[in-house]
């Protein structure tokens, strides 16, 4: 019989605050993090989701006394710190970093590659700084990585080698980033509108977001989501562009599914990727339909988020699990009219309703997929 694995806690760091508490109010507020900013020098500037600098490293000044670590280190540590210190890291326990591009600001006119390029390094680094007696983990596949570094936890403390995970995901807005998805014309020239028929494009964003997942229990814990099943599986279609006919997607909810003992019926809320791409919106209406799931209330956080990257599927995760704990479902925003051509229940004003399970998705470059599902207990 497998163990059952849970998420007992979870923080985050965002540009719409920098615990879960101001982030939901925020979401309840219908407040978006996504603005106009100037990232590239010379450039006119773009709508994207950007955390405040300055105050990022006031928070980290009060909270750390080595400034020795980057931008997107510092919240990386920022992130994971009120759960360390909240439970104890032992032999058993794990740590895994999810992000697709780490540290790439630190290329920035450099000859060669500075050590903290590398995502091994980066790991290392927070993983010394925090005391792991366990080897870092990296889960760095594109935009599912977030929601794939859950999974790795999950099966990772199954099979008894480990008891608990520290899992964490980040990535920050470069200028490297901005350039690639400039080069696919996929940045929006407004806030993007996930599933709706004016939508132009995506919205970049960055957070970094971590999860305290474990197969022990704690009776002092307030709240718990078990994970019962999860899925990834890849396309092979194209290295931008997803299968048209959703085949990823698809087969990723239906194992998940399948192993999670839960039918369509039985799904409460749909936390789904929606970037506001034309393809990607249109290819998981055609895999939610072909999973019968087209009822199901469902949003994307990237009105509110922007898209960020590997650090997306977790901190989606995370805010899935609040909607649960608080009965309330967030709108999708910036959604007036269906823009895909199948039939989805998307959520357009907060509302009301009791969330036992809960399915997350996630897509990528690459024709990568993955989902998970989760229970409140």
């Amino acid at each position: 019989m497998k163990k059952e694995i849970y998420i007992t806690d979870y923080h985050c760091v965002t540009p719409l605050g920098f615990d879960v508490s101001s982030n939901w109010n925020h979401l309840v507020e219908g407040t978006s993090g996504v603005g106009l900013h100037q990232v590239i020098e010379n450039q006119e500037a773009f709508y994207a989701s950007v955390i405040d600098t300055d105050k990022l490293e006031k928070e980290f000044k009060n909270n750390f006394d080595s400034q020795d670590f980057t931008r997107l280190e510092k919240m990386f540590l920022l992130s994971l710190k009120p759960l360390i210190e909240k439970h104890e890291i032992s032999e058993e326990t794990a740590f895994i970093l999810s992000t697709t591009k780490g540290n790439i600001s630190l290329l920035k006119n450099q000859t060669k590659l500075p050590e903290g390029v590398y995502l091994s390094k980066l790991a290392q680094k927070i993983a010394d700084h925090f005391g792991f007696k366990t080897k870092p983990i990296v889960v760095s596949n594109a935009c599912v990585s977030g929601v794939m570094a859950i999974a790795v936890a999950k099966n990772m403390i199954q099979t008894g080698k480990y008891k608990d995970a520290f899992v964490m995901a980040g990535d920050e807005v470069s200028e490297f980033v901005i350039s690639g998805f400039n080069s696919f014309q996929a940045i929006g020239t407004e806030p993007c509108k996930p599933y709706d028929k004016n939508r132009n494009g995506i919205n970049i964003g960055e957070a970094a977001a971590a999860m305290y997942i474990t197969s022990a229990l704690d009776k002092n814990e307030k709240f718990r989501f078990k994970i019962l099943g999860d899925s990834a599986v890849n396309d092979a279609n194209h290295i931008s562009g997803p299968s048209r006919t959703g085949d990823g997607l698809y087969a990723s909810i239906r194992n998940a599914m399948t192993e999670a003992h839960v039918t369509p019926k039985q799904v409460d809320f749909i936390s789904a990727h929606g970037t506001a791409t034309l393809y990607n919106d249109e290819m998981e209406a055609i895999a939610f339909n072909r999973m019968e799931l087209q009822h199901v209330p469902l949003n994307s956080m990237k009105g509110y988020y922007g898209h960020c990257l590997g650090a997306s599927g977790l901190l989606e995760s995370i805010i899935s699990m609040e909607s649960a704990r608080h009965g309330l479902l967030i709108p999708s925003k910036n959604f007036k009219e269906m823009g895909v051509s199948q039939p989805l229940n998307i959520i357009q004003e907060n509302q009301p309703a009791p969330v036992q399970y809960i399915l997350k998705t996630a897509s990528g470059f690459g024709g990568c997929n993955a989902a998970i599902v989760l229970e409140k207990c």
